[in-house]
């Protein structure tokens, strides 16, 4: 009897651990929402997204207010940029991507940049800029599954322009990249209105004005206005907005612009580009549909690595132990390497091996390259095709990158989300602060949902400051241009070419259970997104976090990867192999364990930009947020 009653002791003592661990305190609140939920990097965007609710939108509505508000407040964009996403449509019941990435321009070849002496495209200036994807995929994205106008979801974006009282992180961001802001007469006229004097950018808190912009969201309203008063109906109206950007008045600056400051984007260029609906990829984690944009995005990687973590007992590791994070980061470093080395633009062939890459087969061969007991620092590029049935044809530039590849070569780094927010550490090694900065660079994320069933999740980015404005358009250029290679060796299928799309770091998620929608959830961070949602998707299905403690928990990143920004030489790139950056939570004792596999350790306050996410509980049917503490980024909910 006495052996029973101990059995239901323990019995009560574990489900009591359980349910501290859902209802734990977090330093943010979560949120929750019977209606509607919006969530975004800037707390005026996402009060954008809840004005398109509260005038019965749906979550595509908001979404695209929330796009408009954030590319206008440059939330580490601007609406030159790009735009990936993905949705869940509740009448068809089906996961839709959305692919608004810009294309290299005319011109833009391997010769052309290597003759001017570049190992990867600049990372700033005219000649770093694809094609604007933001303003098409917004009115695709509004045409063919909102229900608002243009001029309704444009509306709060072009208050902002008129004039919004801007927040501390932009404007001091402003004023540190001064110096290349005035290599460009448009961007200077705009972002610095305090030219020649000691601080140049606007101030914390005064009012900042983007007339060019203003003018420019407005003749794209006046396209929507005329064509419905020539019978157009509300989609057709809304593409004839597209129109004027693309092929109109607007695409007339824009080139004019672009140009005059040495860039290479061309009208043919705007007019041929065209956002792209596409199937997401997927996988089944242990029930669950885990859905990412295809190989133009590092968005497989995550399904790859979940491939492999489905075949371990992650419970039995426990939570954050040595063990945990170790075979988490040799998983990453296996996906990561097969990132590195295969993904590129499916419109433009070689065709990349995808069918090979997402197979069980294929993750269950990778996984007998782990080894349990330290770090490997060659991890390489794996072969999928025998896995879908064909002979690989790049094995030789496979063995050309391990034979150049030195991975002795080590250098402590701690990744840095925002200047402002990052706490500062006193360490005996020397920080390579440049390659933090290109470890990091920022995007932003926007969730959303509704009582309907609508989810979207979009992480739109480019046109970062400091960003070339095209003309008197008011609008940034991207820089995703150096996200392509100019060396075959590095990756046969991300060579650049005119009219190819580079492979992107940005990786929106959208994961259903049991034919409903599940997660919605993104991060900002260059090349650590996938490596924070795997571990953020792992909190709350293997650990049981709510979203806000798995958004707010602590996670660890690799530097054991090709970098997809910054830099101007190979060396700038290269996998950093060992490199590990724990939060400082972590005891000590995981630390030891961790050294003595063969990693090079740095700790951090905060180890991931912000995380934002929604899930729908399906026991109440309801709406649970949340946004980490690590940036700006806010949510509202009814």
């Amino acid at each position: 009897m006495r052996r029973y009653f101990l059995i239901f002791l323990l019995g009560i003592a574990h489900f009591s651990i359980e349910l501290s661990a859902q209802y734990a305190p977090t330093q943010k609140p979560p949120l929750h929402g019977k209606h509607w939920m919006a969530i975004t990097g800037k707390p005026l965007a996402a009060t954008a997204g809840s004005m398109l609710f509260e005038r019965g939108g749906n979550a595509v509505d908001a979404a695209c207010a929330m796009l408009a508000a954030t590319c206008t407040m440059w939330d580490v964009l601007s609406w030159g940029g790009e735009t990936q996403a993905l949705l869940y449509h509740p009448k068809l019941k089906k996961v839709i991507a959305i692919n608004a990435m810009g294309v290299a321009p005319s011109g833009a070849t391997v010769s052309f940049f290597k003759e001017q002496g570049y190992a990867f495209p600049p990372e700033y200036g005219p000649l770093s800029a694809t094609t604007p994807g933001t303003p098409g995929g917004l009115c695709y994205l509004l045409a063919n599954f909102g229900t608002k106008s243009l001029k309704e979801v444009l509306a709060p974006a072009m208050e902002l322009a008129a004039g919004y009282p801007i927040e501390a992180q932009t404007a001091n961001s402003i004023e540190r990249a001064k110096e290349r802001i005035k290599q460009w007469k448009y961007s200077s006229a705009v972002l610095l209105p305090h030219f020649g004097e000691k601080r140049e950018a606007p101030y914390p808190g005064e009012i900042f004005k983007q007339l060019d912009l203003l003018k420019t969201l407005t003749k794209m309203v006046e396209a929507e206005t005329l064509a419905l008063r020539a019978g157009k109906n509300r989609k057709e109206a809304i593409m004839a907005a597209y129109d004027r950007f693309y092929k109109g008045d607007i695409a007339i600056e824009f080139v004019k612009g672009v140009q005059e400051q040495g860039g290479l984007i061309t009208m043919n260029d705007l007019a041929n580009w065209r956002p792209i609906e596409e199937e997401p990829l997927k996988i089944n984690y242990k029930g669950i549909e885990v859905y990412k944009l295809s190989q133009w995005t590092q968005g497989p990687s995550l399904l790859q690595a979940l491939r492999m973590l489905e075949e371990i007992d992650l419970k039995k590791l426990g939570y954050n132990s040595p063990q945990y994070i170790h075979t988490l980061y040799q998983v990453l470093n296996l996906s990561f390497a097969d990132r590195d080395f295969y993904y590129g633009d499916p419109y433009k062939l070689p065709a990349e091996p995808m069918e090979g890459l997402l197979s069980k087969a294929y993750a269950k061969s990778r996984l007998t390259q782990l080894d349990s007991l330290k770090n490997d620092p060659a991890i390489g590029p794996g072969d999928p095709y025998p896995y879908q049935g064909s002979v690989n044809p790049y094995k030789h530039l496979i063995q050309q990158l391990r034979e150049s590849r030195d991975s002795t070569i080590f250098r402590q780094v701690t990744p840095v989300h925002d200047q402002t927010l990052a706490f500062k550490t006193i360490s005996d090694n020397l920080l390579d602060q440049a390659y933090q900065d290109r470890l990091w660079r920022g995007t932003t994320t926007i969730e959303a949902a509704d009582k309907e069933g609508w989810f979207i999740s979009i992480t739109p980015s480019g046109g970062w400051i400091p960003a070339v404005i095209a003309g008197n358009t008011g609008v940034g250029l991207s820089q995703r241009m150096q996200s392509f290679v100019l060396d075959s060796t590095l990756n046969p299928f991300n060579i650049v070419e005119p009219g190819k799309r580079p492979r992107v770091t940005l990786t929106p998620t959208i994961a259903l259970k049991e034919g409903e929608p599940f997660l919605a959830f993104g991060v900002q961070g260059g090349d650590t997104q996938d490596q924070n949602l795997v571990q953020f998707f792992l909190n709350v299905v293997e650990f049981g976090m709510t979203v806000q403690q798995a958004a707010e928990a602590p996670n660890f990143n690799t530097n054991q990867l090709w970098l997809s920004l910054g830099g101007s030489a190979i060396k700038d790139r290269k996998p950093r192999s060992g490199q590990l950056l724990l939060n400082k939570s972590i005891p000590t004792s995981t630390i030891q364990v961790l050294q003595n596999k063969g990693y090079q350790i740095k700790t951090e306050e905060r180890t991931s930009g912000p995380i934002n996410a929604i899930l729908f509980d399906k026991r109440y049917r309801t709406l649970w947020g949340g946004s980490s503490n690590h940036g700006e980024d806010y949510g509202i909910a009814w």
